[in-house]
């Protein structure tokens, strides 16, 4: 959970059009949840992305990011992986409100031209700022406070449960 929704990370730079069968084959849907992360981007121009990935990396790609079938278990994997946000200028709907269910953070902001695979970049997703490794900044676009809270609270589920938790009270 990252409740100040401030992430700096290395980047994994990828093209337009990334669907879920490049995030996560069909095949891996078979294993089970806990072992989707050896399988994430394996179906993608990184096969090997799963080995390499570390916790809190930040993945920047092209147009309509998620494209494809609406399987929850593509940002699932990505999450499990370690990717802790996932820039893009547009996403899938469906992909998008996935990975915010699950609190995988997402944000809209074309930057493929700005970084390449390795840089170190900055997001503060509460403003919608992007340092990038020359030190200059460029904004994305800031998600709304319903889904920086569910993001804040590590998914929808955990979100019901606080306000679940606060009713009780």
């Amino acid at each position: 959970m990252n409740k100040n929704m401030i992430f700096k990370g290395r980047i994994w730079l990828f093209d337009d059009a990334v669907d879920t069968d490049q995030i996560l084959p069909g095949y891996a849907m078979a294993y089970p949840q806990d072992e989707l992360k050896k399988y994430a981007m394996a179906g993608s121009a990184m096969p090997d992305f799963s080995q390499k990935v570390q916790v809190g990396d930040i993945i920047v790609a092209g147009n309509n990011f998620g494209c494809g079938s609406s399987r929850e278990q593509a940002p699932v994997s990505l999450k499990s992986a370690g990717v802790s946000l996932i820039i893009a200028p547009t996403f899938a709907r469906i992909f998008r409100r996935n990975a915010i269910n699950i609190g995988l953070a997402v944000m809209q902001a074309d930057l493929t031209t700005l970084v390449k695979t390795g840089d170190i970049i900055t997001v503060d997703l509460k403003s919608g700022s992007v340092e990038l490794p020359d030190g200059n900044v460029v904004s994305g676009h800031v998600p709304g406070e319903n889904i920086l809270a569910i993001l804040a609270a590590g998914g929808l589920i955990n979100k019901v449960r606080q306000q679940l938790t606060k009713q009780e009270v």
